[in-house]
């Protein structure tokens, strides 16, 4: 890590704590609602799913060394691209808790149709399998990864797709009707973002729920994660540090909350 990116994440934090509301805070009824589920939603769940995290700890033992074609701005702890498993596990991949806060708003929409972008190792899709209703389809586009997070027994409404996203995404969405939710955890450029967002944008409704990760992970990802909530179709945005939400239904208030996890 650059000491340039290294005091960017430290004074972004900082900026994040200073500004954090809890429960109490919270003046708006209908962000107050949204928010209390969240944490009654982590409580009810805290032994639910643990056979993920059974998964997580066999990932972090594997030392199999997997040969990454990274298209995005790669992790700040990673640059090579032979890349041993326990490392991108390590590193790479979205703890339980930011994986049950996907699962959270997940549910929150119809959940038919649910879209990652992403992969991974499949820890987080793993989590979204479990509260997708219809299908949810998952984008990797490095091969190795791709085939490590299909290694597992898997959920079967998962489709795991393979590709580069800026070429894999049109076509998928193409073939859906409507989106309900969608995570976007990859690339972690500034155009990048800002480009899935656009594209998904006009496949969702009002009540879908879009999910940025890593808004803070560098300056051209918060420029982007500015960008997004002066979209217009956007109405209130949650700024959880490690992820952002985004909702799209016009009866909700146009504000952005900072709210503690």
């Amino acid at each position: 890590m650059s000491l340039f990116q290294k005091s960017h994440q430290i004074i972004a934090f900082f900026s994040y704590w200073l500004n954090q509301e809890d429960k109490y805070a919270i003046q708006s009824p209908s962000v107050f609602e949204i928010y209390t589920g969240l944490l009654h939603f982590f409580k009810k769940n805290k032994n639910i799913d643990l056979e993920i995290e059974k998964y997580r700890s066999i990932l972090l033992q594997d030392h199999q060394e997997l040969e990454i074609e990274d298209y995005g701005a790669g992790s700040i702890h990673l640059k090579k691209n032979l890349r041993k498993t326990s490392a991108i596990t390590k590193y790479s991949t979205s703890t339980r808790k930011y994986a049950q806060l996907y699962q959270y708003f997940c549910q929150l929409t119809p959940a038919q149709q649910v879209l990652e972008l992403g992969t991974c190792v499949g820890l987080t899709t793993r989590y979204l399998s479990k509260v997708t209703k219809g299908k949810l389809f998952t984008i990797e586009g490095s091969s190795a990864l791709w085939h490590k997070a299909q290694s597992y027994q898997t959920h079967s409404n998962t489709t795991f797709l393979l590709g580069e996203i800026e070429k894999t995404l049109p076509v998928l969405l193409s073939s859906i009707e409507k989106l309900d939710f969608a995570l976007i955890d990859a690339t972690h450029t500034y155009q990048a973002t800002l480009s899935y967002i656009k594209q998904i944008i006009p496949y969702t409704r009002h009540d879908s729920i879009l999910i940025v990760a890593d808004i803070h992970w560098s300056s051209s990802m918060e420029k982007a994660w500015e960008q997004i909530k002066q979209l217009p179709e956007v109405s209130l945005t949650l700024d959880f540090y490690e992820a952002g939400v985004v909702f799209l239904n016009p009866k909700l208030p146009k504000e952005d909350f900072v709210l503690k996890i």
